[in-house]
């Protein structure tokens, strides 16, 4: 049975009295004051004071006792609704009295899920530093409700229009900087200065354009942003901190994984004229993805863009692979590890995404031979550079056996984004139709597919985690593929001849003309006459 009480009470204050019935007052000397509560003659008035209530809970485990009062409420009604809640809330175990903050609790939390990898710590940080906090972090647990979650998207979206804005200005000034530079090329010598001086200022102004944020929140990461805070907010259900869990109703933009489209000669001819690539994840057709290893071979890192082209692994499987899993005798690489990076671009080694990660791929001999012919460069590059070293140790640093298989000439591994760096460049340079480097791995997949692959297979060779995200991803084939089922249910269907309309029929000295006539009928309507 509920038992507290409500009561109404004001802010207006009398003067303290001693014993003897004389102000009491402070060290200089004025007079001290005390609230009149719920003594005050005023109450009476409707509009005067305020309504309050206290709970009388059972008490702690300690024995404290367990008081918690509130005031505020316009009517005795609405103050005794908030106290029954209250008493319920604490009847079904809420922690009713909890003055912990949602920036408190959330980095409590953080700290306490010691079975997140340190990939996703670092991106729940990030969250928790950069958004949760600044947006929610003042508030009580027991105070956050679903409009404060709605609100923090708001300013998400918000400050996505301040990106694009400078996104624009960065473009308007890449443009007027190539304008300064073409317009300084262009004079005779000797050149004059003031265009030297135009381009040095239009390059600042394009450095300091690019500095300022420009890529936008989108719905995926909106989508991660919110799943994170869910799942924290859950914990706190299970605590008896919140009563629900207040993102759940929360609306954000509908995510949609992006369809992996192959680049057709349409696509790629409409891509030239207008710069938009037809999906964020595009493949390459075979004879795309050979031109792309032909002029690629000389690189550096083509023995590791082969590998992925053909197996599949993800850039930081590729780039985390050590010598230690290469079985050169079988032919085969075991996947047991990636190359992450924080949000400090700091390298670190993580398990792959996900069990299934963790995977031994069968090589193909082209690979196989490559990976043998790569050892060999890379034990040249060591020495190379040790004697680099030995000569000019200032320059040069020592060599670090890392272990890796794809590293730099001093031995250290790659950094993934700056692979993808590299990969950009020279898509750009050799004109080739733009593509991920983690849609190499959809390459392997789809070529996999066009050569008879069932997705079981393929499932395992890119190491999915179910074989429904493998089918929903690579549902397709390529092109060439497609022509031949899409042909196959018209080939069932017996014809005697093929009518056509004359002007379907293209102009041509052989082809066969077939004249339609209409014949007025009587009763049996329109009947069809033709001639050849």
């Amino acid at each position: 049975m509920f038992s507290g009480s409500i009561y109404k009470r004001c802010k207006c204050t009398e003067p303290k009295l001693d014993d003897v019935g004389q102000p009491v007052l402070d060290p200089n000397g004025i007079a001290k004051t005390r609230e009149l509560g719920t003594r005050c003659p005023e109450l009476k008035r409707r509009e005067h004071g305020s309504w309050y209530y206290y709970v009388n809970l059972p008490d702690g485990p300690r024995g404290e006792r367990r008081r918690p009062r509130k005031g505020g409420f316009l009517t005795r009604a609405a103050a005794q609704q908030a106290a029954l809640k209250l008493w319920s809330e604490a009847n079904h175990g809420i922690k009713v009295e909890s003055r912990e903050t949602v920036e408190q609790f959330l980095r409590r939390w953080l700290k306490n899920r010691v079975d997140l990898k340190r990939k996703t710590r670092c991106d729940y940080a990030d969250f928790i530093e950069r958004l949760y906090v600044p947006a929610l972090g003042r508030l009580t647990m027991r105070e956050l409700r679903t409009r404060h979650i709605q609100a923090m998207f708001e300013d998400i979206w918000a400050y996505n229009k301040v990106k694009e804005a400078n996104r624009k200005r960065a473009e308007q000034a890449r443009n007027a900087c190539e304008a300064a530079r073409q317009a300084w090329r262009a004079a005779p010598a000797p050149r004059p200065p003031d265009l030297r001086r135009r381009w040095d200022e239009a390059k600042a102004t394009l450095k300091e354009t690019r500095a300022q944020p420009r890529q936008d929140t989108g719905p995926g990461t909106q989508k991660r942003i919110l799943d994170a805070l869910s799942s924290a907010l859950k914990a706190a259900v299970m605590e008896k901190l919140i009563t629900e869990n207040w993102a759940d109703e929360v609306v954000i933009p509908k995510y949609e994984k992006p369809r992996a489209l192959v680049w057709t000669e349409e696509r790629i001819a409409r891509w030239r004229e207008t710069g938009e690539r037809p999906s964020s994840v595009m493949v390459w057709t075979p004879e795309l993805t050979g031109r792309f290893l032909d002029a690629a071979a000389g690189h550096r890192m083509y023995v590791m863009w082969h590998l992925q082209v053909f197996r599949g692994p993800r850039r930081g499987e590729a780039a985390g692979l050590m010598w230690a899993e290469v079985d050169m005798a079988k032919g085969a690489v075991n996947i047991v590890q990636q190359l992450v990076s924080d949000t400090s671009h700091r390298l670190f080694e993580e398990t792959p995404k996900s069990r299934s990660g963790r995977r031994t791929i069968a090589l193909d001999s082209a690979t196989h031979e490559l990976l043998r012919a790569w050892r060999k460069v890379q034990e040249a590059k060591r020495v190379e550079w040790e004697t680099k070293h030995r000569e000019n140790p200032e320059k040069y640093g020592p060599y670090v056996d890392s272990g890796y298989v794809f590293t730099q000439d001093n031995g250290t591994p790659w950094h993934p984004d700056n692979v993808s760096k590299v990969f950009d460049r020279l898509l750009k340079r050799l004109d080739m139709p733009p593509i991920r480097l983690h849609d190499l791995r959809h390459c392997a997949a789809s070529l996999s597919l066009a050569a008879g692959l069932s997705m079981k297979a393929i499932q395992a060779l890119l190491g999915h985690a179910t074989f429904t995200l493998t089918a929903d991803t690579y549902s397709s084939l390529m092109p060439q593929f497609e022509k031949e089922a899409a042909d196959a249910p018209v080939a069932l269907v017996p014809r005697a001849q093929v009518q056509t309309h004359p002007e379907l029929v293209p102009a041509s000295p052989t082809d066969v003309k077939v004249e339609i006539t209409l014949i007025k009928g009587t009763g049996d309507g329109d009947k069809a006459r033709t001639a050849a």
